[in-house]
């Protein structure tokens, strides 16, 4: 009896060894810099003279200061525009990608390969892209016609539409497969009763494919509002924030305002209303579940 409790309490010694790294990892680097950037959001600090506790300063100055309306607002388009967007064409590319067509690994290989592809690599070749005055697509624009194109990241008012444009078809391709995966797993069964009963193709879809791949478009959903909400590479790489801040979204303002502008305090109160933003649509989407999907 004592050599079987020894042997439990050994392999669980070993268990534990073996998550220990990874425990130390995250309390180092994700738990302790979370816990101390919601103590430093009450404080005023450079990053090199005295911090002095300052209460809710931060988070009162952040309702009357303009560059935060304008990347908050900023990063709401983004979202309400990229995620139905991109979720659409997912549907859409998996619907079309499940049948046996041929050269259908090609095909689902061209629409992956934007996503595992670097951000950096991406940005560059969109820069060159939609170059107002070199660029192919302005070339293809004028030569049908179009005598004045778009400045897109040149120009104020195109430049978050071309981010949202480069950023849905970054994305598109990671939630084809997580929609192609739920897509094989319907059973045909289904299909073919369907069939039999006289209903057509988009019928099937509305009253089967729909209905059954509810649980994946709900983590969608949520993963892909969160990703929409930290985008930050690309935004770096393309604008920066600009033309003046058309493009400046809240994790590139906190970013500014952190490591630009050397005000760790009033950044880290910009980060925890953004998490807190996230928490609260994300709760909503869960209470909200109950009424669409189906397990």
């Amino acid at each position: 009896m004592k050599s079987a409790k020894a042997a439990v309490r050994r392999s669980r010694l070993i268990g534990y060894g073996f998550l220990l790294p990874n425990i130390i990892g995250f309390a180092v680097f994700i738990l302790f810099p979370v816990i101390a950037s919601f103590g430093m959001s009450f404080t005023e600090w450079n990053g090199f003279g005295e911090i002095r506790f300052i209460g809710l300063d931060n988070y009162i100055k952040l309702w009357s200061d303009e560059s935060f309306r304008i990347s908050f607002l900023n990063s709401i388009i983004m979202t309400v525009v990229t995620v139905p967007a991109t979720l659409f064409l997912a549907i859409v590319a998996a619907v079309a990608l499940n049948k046996g067509i041929r050269g259908i690994k090609f095909f689902r290989t061209a629409l992956f390969l934007p996503h595992i592809t670097s951000t950096i690599a991406v940005a560059v070749v969109w820069q060159l892209l939609f170059n107002p005055t070199m660029g192919p697509i302005n070339g293809f624009l004028q030569s049908i016609g179009i005598d004045n194109p778009p400045g897109w990241f040149a120009s104020s008012q195109w430049a978050l539409i071309s981010v949202i444009i480069v950023n849905i078809w970054h994305s598109v391709g990671y939630y084809m497969i997580l929609y192609l995966a739920g897509l094989q797993g319907i059973p045909a069964d289904l299909y073919e009763a369907a069939e039999l009963d006289g209903a057509g193709a988009f019928v099937r879809f509305r009253k089967i494919t729909l209905p059954m791949l509810s649980p994946v478009i709900f983590f969608t959903v949520i993963i892909g509002i969160i990703n929409s909400f930290k985008v930050f590479d690309l935004i770096y790489v393309l604008t920066q924030g600009g033309p003046g801040r058309a493009t400046r979204v809240l994790v590139y303002d906190i970013y500014y305002t952190a490591f630009q502008r050397y005000e760790y305090g009033y950044a880290s109160s910009m980060a925890y209303v953004l998490f807190a933003l996230i928490l609260i649509i994300t709760l909503i989407q869960f209470r909200g579940q109950k009424k669409w999907v189906n397990y």
